[in-house]
């Protein structure tokens, strides 16, 4: 099974392709970010986004996909731009027919490190240990879609069990 996890952004959305193969194991296919000029109007920094994000869904054929649900304390501005960012990449994985799934921050944090309150350290750390990473994933969005991919597989290993 072949998850896409996304770390929503308007300047800068990650991007993690995350295969489980036949033992249970995870490795890391691709992952990335997809950048926007701070410049450029919005509109055609989310045509950039859906663009990218078409050309990558249409590469890899993910069976899934998850997205790190928004979580802003302070600054409106950046969450209105971010919270356009996801709506064009929940309307793009939903026009490709990709099953999409959302995660709450601290449920991701809590499947990759066991604990909700991990810093972003601690996560890339963990991400790497578990998809055998010889190096830390850079830059810190790709490593949060790695790690909501992850979680996304996690979860849906769970959910897909039979019940005895």
């Amino acid at each position: 099974m072949l998850t896409l996890g996304i770390d929503p952004g308007a300047a800068s959305l990650g991007y993690g392709f995350v295969r489980e193969r036949n033992d249970g194991s995870l490795e890391s296919v691709k992952y990335g970010v997809i950048r926007t000029k701070s410049g450029t109007p919005m509109p055609q920094r989310l045509k950039l986004i859906h663009d990218e994000l078409v050309d990558l869904i249409d590469q890899y054929q993910p069976d899934r996909a998850a997205v790190e649900e928004l979580f802003f304390s302070r600054n409106v501005t950046t969450a209105i731009m971010v919270a356009q960012a996801q709506g064009v990449v929940l309307l793009t994985l939903q026009k490709a027919n990709v099953e999409t799934a959302e995660y709450k921050p601290v449920v991701v944090k809590q499947s990759v490190c066991n604990y909700g309150g991990a810093d972003k350290m601690q996560v890339k750390k963990m991400v790497q240990i578990m998809l055998g990473l010889d190096d830390l994933p850079r830059p810190d969005d790709a490593a949060d879609a790695l790690a909501v991919a992850i979680t996304d597989l996690h979860s849906y290993r769970f959910h897909s069990v039979d019940p005895v």
